[in-house]
């Protein structure tokens, strides 16, 4: 089976070490998708955007590696299964369930995706594009965010 990683998966090593028989194909772009982050878990999600491109890593898998995949991504509680086709071939992908409000990513898991963009030759610009959306948030967390900094410089 084909899958599409856009997230923490496409960490190389990450990826071996979760999905053992995973094979990595190449970087393919999701046309009409961006990538944004969300969730208690701030985790990597994409969302349908025209005229956008999400981009990523294709992975030959196992079924075996589909089920624990599944694990990893909390399936169906907070990621559903994608399907698209990619020059005829069917290729599965996750998406959140919920779609809720961007949440900047742990430095932990920030630094993940940073090394799968790396491992896959990604452009970076989509990423930090993703990333941009933190000028988004209301006066309201911006305040909350600096008071935690004031207390944690203290």
């Amino acid at each position: 089976m084909l899958y599409f990683a856009y997230g923490s998966n496409l960490n190389h090593f990450q990826m071996k070490v979760r999905c053992k028989d995973s094979i990595f194909l190449k970087k393919i772009n999701l046309k009409d998708f961006r990538l944004t982050f969300r969730s208690k878990y701030r985790a990597a999600d994409i969302e349908k955007k025209k005229n956008s491109i999400v981009p990523g890593a294709l992975y030959e898998i196992s079924q075996s590696d589909e089920k624990k995949l599944d694990i990893y991504e909390d399936f169906p509680m907070l990621y559903k299964k994608y399907y698209f086709y990619y020059y005829d071939k069917k290729v599965m992908t996750y998406i959140m369930v919920n779609k809720k409000p961007f949440k900047y990513p742990t430095e932990h898991y920030l630094n993940i995706v940073k090394k799968g963009y790396k491992d896959c030759n990604l452009d970076r610009k989509y990423l930090k594009k993703a990333l941009a959306s933190i000028w988004f948030i209301s006066v309201k967390d911006f305040k909350i965010c600096l008071i935690k900094k004031i207390i944690f410089f203290c």
